[in-house]
């Protein structure tokens, strides 16, 4: 401070000697601190600076010259900021690109594998009260050995809904696991109806699925297909029992199936493959896993809604995972029963809804299939993305799957000896034979058994994982590209300019401090 009041003095001396040689005010040639300080800096900076341009500027000594400079300046800035600004914009459209991978994964978990016989009902147990259901309507009397009629089937799926709105259980109207497994072994080890759990279809009745993620089988864990010193190989024998089909409800007779992962409920309605008897089928399975970056790159969720929780809540002691599609029908559902107090008939698990607005489950009533309401609920919610977005907010593509691509194979079963040991089962479960068993024993087990082979046929996954096209990092590099490029700023030309900023702060501080002393 004092070598600072010594400088001051020596130029108020000088400017005083100035004034009285060439009479000159001496207030006039006093220079505004603040000037004195400010200017030097900036052109210390601009001098020195590694930015291109700025130095051309300061020491140009024609105004030719600094023009040049400065428009020469300014156009370069301009085009950079334009680069930059696109390099910003295509960050924040989260381009993708899928990278494929195969991997040796040994071993490898067995997949679930999924069974429903083609027919839902057994007519023997189903007719009796579907007949007192078509008095009580005035239909045409049915007995048990009445044939029934096309008029009178279309009264099954009503009978169907009234028995489930009323909370009646239709599970002794579908083909038991006992009365159709005829064989079942993994690995070669025998397996039963124990290591099986089971849901309902509206399609295909009680289904059954052998490998689901559940605490109460194996002890809560999933085979491995090297179980047993062998390779992953589980073979079904099934027995449809299509003397029981109901008429008119199916027009075949025959097994469907589906191989998938351990954590997905089956979407078997749709996702099944149709299974003829007198044959064995091989499926060999191979794995592949998909993986999808989180937002903002996709959509994806692995995260169960609530009301698909609502949903997964039914199967006790099962764990489900999160479906995209299993998701939507939950929000479908929910959007038909705000709109008329019920849901689709024909969606059976899914009538477990939270409404709108509140945090219960609501077991939610069947529309009757001739309200045309909860029809026009879905062409709303599917041509509206308000409304679907709204209700299906959470509804993204799934960020972890596993699928199994299957090839099918089959050769005739089967052979003569092993008919015997079939008949011996048919004989001894609990649905009655046809009349004429004793003679055509061995026609109808040709006609009703299927054989299915569940087999890995490879230890090679494939994988697909979704990469982000411009990562940050990326980002950050074109930007100095276009600014090194340019005008040449590198981040220690931004530290220059910090400098500069922090030097002209701290004197403008110095000099209010100084006011403020005075």
């Amino acid at each position: 401070m004092p070598l600072h009041d010594n400088k001051s003095k020596t130029s108020s001396g000088t400017i005083e000697q100035i004034t009285s040689v060439f009479k000159i005010d001496a207030e006039a040639l006093k220079l505004d601190p603040k000037t004195r300080q400010t200017g030097p800096i900036v052109k210390e900076f601009s001098l020195n600076t590694s930015m291109h341009g700025i130095p051309g500027i300061a020491r140009s000594e024609s105004i030719h010259n600094r023009l040049f400079w400065t428009v020469s300046f300014l156009i370069y800035t301009g085009i950079m900021f334009y680069f930059i600004i696109q390099a910003i914009r295509e960050y924040f459209k989260y381009p993708t690109q899928t990278s494929v991978d195969f991997v040796g994964q040994w071993p490898q978990v067995f997949p679930a594998v999924t069974f429903c016989n083609y027919s839902p009902i057994r007519y023997d147990r189903f007719i009796e009260s579907f007949t007192t259901y078509t008095n009580s309507l005035n239909l045409t009397n049915l007995t048990d050995s009445t044939p029934m009629s096309p008029t009178q089937a279309l009264y099954i799926d009503g009978f169907l809904q009234d028995k489930l709105n009323r909370n009646e259980s239709l599970i002794d109207f579908y083909f038991s696991l006992e009365s159709m497994l005829v064989k079942c072994t993994y690995n070669g080890v025998n397996c039963s109806v124990t290591d099986f759990i089971q849901f309902t279809s509206p399609v295909y009745g009680l289904c059954y699925t052998f490998n689901a993620q559940a605490k109460h089988i194996n002890n809560g864990e999933v085979h491995y297909n090297n179980e047993h010193g062998d390779s992953g190989e589980l073979e079904l024998g099934l027995y449809t029992h299509g003397h029981m089909y109901v008429p008119f409800i199916s027009d075949g007779i025959g097994v469907v199936a589906m191989v998938h992962d351990n954590t997905q409920l089956p979407l078997i309605d749709r996702l099944n493959t149709q299974l003829v008897p007198g044959r064995k089928y091989k499926l060999g399975y191979s794995k592949k896993v998909n993986y999808l970056l989180p937002p903002p790159y996709t959509t994806c969720n692995d995260k169960v809604p609530p009301g698909l929780q609502a949903m997964f809540d039914q199967f006790e002691g099962i764990t489900y995972a999160y479906a995209q599609e299993l998701c939507f029908k939950v929000a479908l559902q929910t959007y038909t029963y705000d709109e008329c107090g019920c849901v689709s008939p024909y969606e059976w698990a899914a009538r477990y809804i939270i409404p709108t607005g509140t945090n219960y489950v609501v077991h939610a009533r069947l529309c009757d299939a001739s309200d045309s309401c909860y029809s026009d609920a879905a062409d709303r919610f599917r041509d509206s993305d308000s409304i679907s977005l709204s209700y299906g907010a959470a509804c993204g593509l799934e960020c972890t799957t596993n699928e199994f691509v299957v090839k099918l194979s089959a050769i005739a079963t089967p052979a003569q000896w092993y008919s015997h040991e079939i008949r011996k089962f048919v004989e001894t479960s609990a649905v009655p034979v046809t009349p004429t068993w004793n003679e055509t024993w061995l026609e109808d087990i040709r006609l009703n058994y299927v054989g299915i082979a569940v087999v890995c046929e490879s230890t090679r996954v494939e994988v697909y994982t979704q990469q982000a096209t411009i990562t940050a990092v990326d980002v950050i590099s074109n930007v100095g590209g276009q600014t090194g490029l340019w005008i040449g700023i590198s981040f220690l030309s931004l530290m220059e300019i910090a400098e500069m900023i922090y030097r002209i702060i701290r004197h403008q501080c110095h000099c209010i401090r100084n006011k403020l002393v005075k």
